[in-house]
């Protein structure tokens, strides 16, 4: 990439801030707002070149992530990797699937086929064919919350609660065993944390070649897992998610296996992973914010708003790369064929031109346009059942309390791509 020369101003972000965007532990104790602040203010488009990566655009502003986000045939997901990875380990991933990223799912598709294979389930995850699970969320809720309370008066709520609530509730949908949610959490983990020691499969220092190795190990055990569930599905096809996957034809054919694999893989990870940051994240907010906690308590027609609010606040994914299929403009910067984009979603997040007071958490926060489900033809396609879990478990667990605090230091897992709160110890009184 070499652009410099057209632009007018030092495009470059100064070194110590591109080393930050690439440093898991920057997203686990919030230095990393600091440097999108730093951004936004005085370099909203500029090219980072962190040692070992690829340079790469920053797009910090609310503006620029909805304007690259629209523009799908413009920005490619596909071409290059959508989530940032380092020359070497891009390097290893392309010997391995001869492509630039070792799952292919909806997020690393573009037309023609992310919309045919986004069409396959989208029909599930919107808001009319959700109302027939509602009933089960909030028993599902009920169960979690009364757990929750026999434990006393303390808990740790990323263990206790968060974690578990959505990944059942996903599991359910998708039709995988009871039994079979703590592989499937592991598998997550290992998927979105291979940074944090404490999720990691393997913990010490890796090449490259055996970062790659370690992430196709853990894609290699979800697609055997998920194989069986295939197999069983077109034989056995019940009233769930993956018979849907297992049967779908695209073309007249089953899709292939590695599509498949991807496929199932976005759903039992991002299909509760991100929730439960989110609904983390609002317990912590209201943890610290008593007042806030009260509002919400006593006006239960807050929830939604608090649902939104934490989805904003926590960001779950922290970004997703594009790359330019043609030379363009973007905020008086000349991007060229080939230029590679992060969208970093946390930052348009809080970006003062369109969030008032945005380093505050608002329950009332109207309007919220929030960018943590993307933008565009890639908007999340669970939005509306996160949103649903998440109203439905404050919805039962509000009532119960009378007061909830902290209890201890609340960890962030470190990761660049997908983070949340790790651990909440909390304290608790119940009414």
């Amino acid at each position: 990439m070499d652009t410099t020369a057209t632009l007018s101003g030092n495009v470059d972000i100064p070194a110590d801030i591109a080393a930050t965007l690439v440093d898991p532990a920057a997203y686990a104790d919030h230095r990393i707002h600091d440097s999108y602040r730093w951004l936004r203010a005085n370099n909203p488009l500029g090219i980072a070149r962190p040692e070992k990566f690829d340079p790469f655009w920053v797009v910090t502003k609310h503006a620029h992530i909805q304007s690259v986000s629209r523009q799908n045939e413009l920005f490619h997901n596909a071409d290059r990797p959508t989530t940032l990875m380092t020359r070497a380990v891009e390097e290893r991933v392309r010997k391995i699937t001869g492509g630039p990223n070792l799952v292919r799912s909806l997020v690393q598709m573009d037309a023609p086929d992310h919309p045919k294979y986004r069409a396959l389930t989208q029909g599930w995850f919107m808001p009319a064919n959700l109302g027939k699970f509602e009933a089960r969320v909030r028993e599902i809720a009920r169960a979690t919350v009364q757990r929750m309370l026999d434990k006393g008066n303390a808990c740790d709520f990323v263990a206790d609660v968060a974690l578990g609530y959505p990944l059942h509730v996903i599991m359910e949908i998708l039709g995988v065993p009871e039994k079979d949610e703590p592989r499937m959490l592991k598998l997550t983990q290992e998927l979105f944390g291979p940074q944090d020691p404490d999720t990691a499969r393997i913990r010490e220092a890796l090449t490259a070649e055996q970062f790659s190795a370690m992430m196709q190990s853990v894609v290699n055990d979800f697609g055997a897992y998920f194989r069986g569930i295939t197999e069983d599905r077109r034989r056995n096809p019940r009233e769930d998610l993956a018979t849907v996957i297992a049967n779908a034809k695209i073309g007249g054919d089953y899709m292939p296996d590695h599509d498949a694999t991807s496929y199932y893989m976005i759903v039992a990870t991002a299909g509760h992973d991100t929730t439960s940051s989110s609904t983390a994240g609002a317990l912590w907010a209201l943890a610290e914010d008593p007042a806030q906690f009260e509002r919400v308590k006593a006006n239960p027609d807050l929830i939604p708003g608090l649902v939104d609010e934490a989805i904003r606040w926590m960001t779950p994914v922290k970004h997703f790369m594009r790359s330019a299929t043609s030379g363009t403009e973007l905020g008086g910067r000349k991007i060229a064929k080939g230029d590679w984009l992060m969208l970093c979603y946390a930052s348009g997040n809080r970006d003062e031109d369109v969030f008032e007071e945005p380093y505050r958490f608002r329950c009332d926060r109207k309007p919220n346009r929030h960018v943590a489900f993307g933008y565009g033809a890639h908007l999340c396609l669970g939005q509306y059942l996160a949103k649903l879990e998440m109203k439905i478990l404050f919805e039962e667990l509000l009532p119960r309390l009378k007061s909830v605090a902290l209890d201890g230091e609340v960890k962030m897992t470190q990761a660049y791509f997908v983070n949340g709160p790790k651990k909440l110890p909390i304290r608790f009184e119940v009414n």
